[in-house]
């Protein structure tokens, strides 16, 4: 399965901004590389659209905000709702991905390049998404693993 996707794209939902990432399964990174508005949890479809016919992604990860004991949330309820309309609408797999906490983790980040406030103006949106996407494919990698080599008897 993921051994033959070739590009993937992670989002970090919000209601106001979904941070959107790529990665590579092969390498196992991901980087940052936009941020969509937002109204209500709503993107503008035809930019997802857009993005999705420029970078062609084999397919999409969804980050599921749950809650520190690992129960739904309602953000993650509407990241799910998220996630099925993605798949709906483009037709493309779609996974969700416990992704708590990276948002805390990506502002540390933010903190240690020096900055200090000001996320209005320079969100961590997208490297969330980076960071979930590559804890994905982290995952998923760890569950592809080669079997030994038999010797024979």
């Amino acid at each position: 399965m993921i051994s033959s996707f070739k590009l993937v794209l992670g989002f970090d939902y919000g209601t106001r901004q979904i941070g959107v990432a790529v990665g590579q399964p092969v390498t196992g990174q991901a980087r940052e590389l936009c941020i969509l508005k937002a109204q209500n949890g709503v993107p503008d479809w035809s930019k997802v659209e857009s993005l999705l016919k420029e970078w062609q992604p084999d397919a999409l990860v969804v980050g599921l905000p749950l809650n520190m004991d690992g129960t739904s949330s309602e953000m993650s309820t509407r990241a799910e709702k998220f996630a099925r309309r993605l798949n709906g609408r483009f037709n493309l797999p779609v996974y969700t991905y416990d992704e708590r906490l990276t948002t805390y983790e990506a502002k540390g980040v933010r903190l240690a390049q020096g900055q200090r406030d000001g996320y209005r103006e320079r969100p961590v949106d997208a490297l969330a998404a980076a960071m979930l996407l590559e804890g994905w494919l982290t995952a998923q990698a760890e569950t592809v693993k080669p079997e030994p080599p038999q010797e024979n008897a």
